[in-house]
């Protein structure tokens, strides 16, 4: 926005908005290309001796896990960009970031219970890892409804970004719980350690659940920007109606 641009004429202009461009189309239908790709191949993959077809979950658990730390580190970085340069963009990215790392940590809590059951015996365990793992989830969930519930967008950023702040923290947690602490679940491992047709469908895995995360992040961005337009040129109606009541 330049100098002479208010806030309402900035809406108007993110309403016009054209349609996405098309390096958002190439990214979200390459990476789901990608994705189904790369399952196809899991599937071709040969069984483990220890835990035969069901270590194949693992080419989907571990990536999703991995990208859902990229949501929480954009929602911290966004966040500490807002609350220095006090721009709006990066409080929208970084909620852009929230939304999708809750989506990928609820799903990586449910891809570990399924491979869970038969494994450790059991759905869920307080496990270091798992219980971190949750309160993360908890801490995305409040993040965004924080955001739902307060109505005034400086406080919303200000308040949400020191939320995202305790996600961050959080996060090195989960990630060195399994360190930290004696677990059920298996210490850190790479795709270096695994058999070669394993260690491909896990860097595959990787690349394609990126490419989604990318284009989930930039289609979320573009419509919390309109949902944010949307909402001055409504607070704009509100005080042109109050007012005309006034005179």
């Amino acid at each position: 926005m330049n100098s002479t641009e208010t806030p309402v004429d900035a809406a108007i202009a993110e309403l016009r908005l054209g349609a996405p461009s098309r390096w958002l189309w190439g990214t979200t239908i390459v990476g789901i290309l990608a994705f189904i790709g790369t399952q196809i191949y899991g599937f071709t993959t040969p069984s483990s001796e220890e835990m035969g077809n069901l270590v194949k979950i693992m080419f989907v658990h571990v990536p999703t896990a991995e990208i859902s730390f990229l949501g929480v580190l954009l929602m911290f970085i966004a966040s500490v960009l807002y609350l220095v340069r006090r721009q709006e963009r990066h409080d929208l990215l970084g909620a852009a970031g929230a939304e999708v790392g809750a989506v990928l940590t609820a799903l990586t809590l449910v891809q570990g219970s399924i491979w869970g059951r038969p494994t450790w015996g059991v759905w869920w365990t307080w496990d270091a890892r798992l219980t971190s793992e949750a309160v993360m989830l908890v801490i995305l969930v409040g993040y965004l409804a924080l955001r739902a519930f307060t109505e005034d967008s400086g406080r919303r950023a200000r308040w949400s970004a020191a939320v995202a702040i305790l996600g961050a923290l959080n996060a090195v947690i989960v990630y060195w719980s399994v360190q930290w602490w004696r677990t059920l679940h298996q210490p850190h491992s790479s795709p270096m350690t695994v058999a070669r047709p394993y260690r491909y469908a896990l860097r595959l895995n990787d690349v394609s659940m990126l490419l989604i995360f990318i284009a989930l992040v930039a289609w979320r961005y573009r419509a919390a920007k309109l949902e944010r337009a949307a909402e001055l040129l409504r607070e704009e109606a509100a005080l042109k109606q109050g007012g005309s009541y006034a005179l």
